[in-house]
C-alpha cells in the first residue's frame, strides 16, 4: 500500500481553496440584530435625503391636487365676519330652508372670490344681481346682493375682489348682508361654514327681524 494514501475507513476532506484557514483565537463577534438594523435604516436614509437634495425623488402632490384634502376655503368678505344667519339645510330639496349664510355687510364692501374659480354667471336674479363661481373642486360659490367687478368667463384667484355688496334688498332686510351659497356638482347645497377648514373668527348673531 502506498505510504501517502489514506488508512482504510479514512477519508481526507480538502479545504476549498478560496475558503480561508481559520486562525486560532477566539470566533468573531456578530453585531446584534438591533445594530445591522439601525445601520440599514441609517443608510437608506442617507441615500433618501441624497435623492431629494439631488431632485430626483418628485414630490408629492399638492394639497387638494386629487388627495381628497381640501385647500380650504375663505369668507367672501374681509374678516372678521358676522355670521347674521347660519346654513338651514332643507329636509327636501323642493321644501323651504335656507340654502346659505347671511353674513353682516354694508353698501360697497369688497365682495372677495372664496376659492379660485371660472365666473359662471354674473346677473339678475329675482330682483337680485347673482355672481357665481366654478371652483376646482365642482363646487360652486354664489353671492348675493353684488354689483359684480367682473364677467362671465373671467378666471379668478382666491380672495380676488369680483365685485361689491350692493344696496339692494337682501335676506337681512332692512339690514344688509351678504348671502353665500355653496353647491356641488349635482345642485345639492352644503353648509359654506364647513369649507372654511377652522378659519375665523365667526361671530354667530341673533337672525335679523
Amino acid at each position: 500500500m502506498d505510504s501517502l494514501s489514506a488508512p482504510l475507513g479514512r477519508t481526507t476532506r480538502r479545504r476549498p481553496r478560496d475558503v480561508p484557514e481559520r486562525t486560532s483565537g477566539p470566533l468573531p463577534r456578530l453585531a446584534p440584530r438591533s445594530a445591522l438594523r439601525a445601520a440599514l435604516v441609517a443608510t437608506v436614509l442617507a441615500v433618501l435625503l441624497a435623492a431629494v437634495a439631488a431632485g430626483h425623488v418628485a414630490a408629492g402632490p399638492a394639497v387638494g391636487a386629487g388627495t381628497g384634502v381640501e385647500p380650504g376655503y375663505t369668507f367672501p368678505l374681509r374678516e372678521p365676519v358676522e355670521v347674521v344667519r347660519e346654513f338651514d339645510a332643507p329636509e327636501e330639496r323642493w321644501l323651504s330652508g335656507h340654502r346659505g349664510v347671511d353674513l353682516r355687510a354694508a353698501p360697497g364692501d369688497p365682495v372677495l372670490a372664496p376659492a379660485p374659480g371660472v365666473v359662471t354667471f354674473a346677473g339678475p336674479v329675482a330682483g337680485r344681481v347673482v355672481l357665481t363661481l366654478r371652483h376646482p373642486d365642482g363646487r360652486r360659490s354664489s353671492v348675493e346682493p353684488v354689483t359684480p367687478g367682473v364677467a362671465t368667463g373671467d378666471v379668478v384667484e382666491q380672495g380676488a375682489v369680483v365685485g361689491q355688496v350692493a344696496g339692494d334688498a337682501s335676506h337681512c332686510a332692512p339690514a344688509t348682508c351678504l348671502h353665500w351659497g355653496v353647491r356641488t356638482s349635482d345642485d345639492a347645497y352644503v353648509d359654506p361654514l364647513m369649507l372654511l377648514a377652522g378659519r375665523g373668527p365667526v361671530v354667530l348673531l341673533p337672525d335679523a327681524p
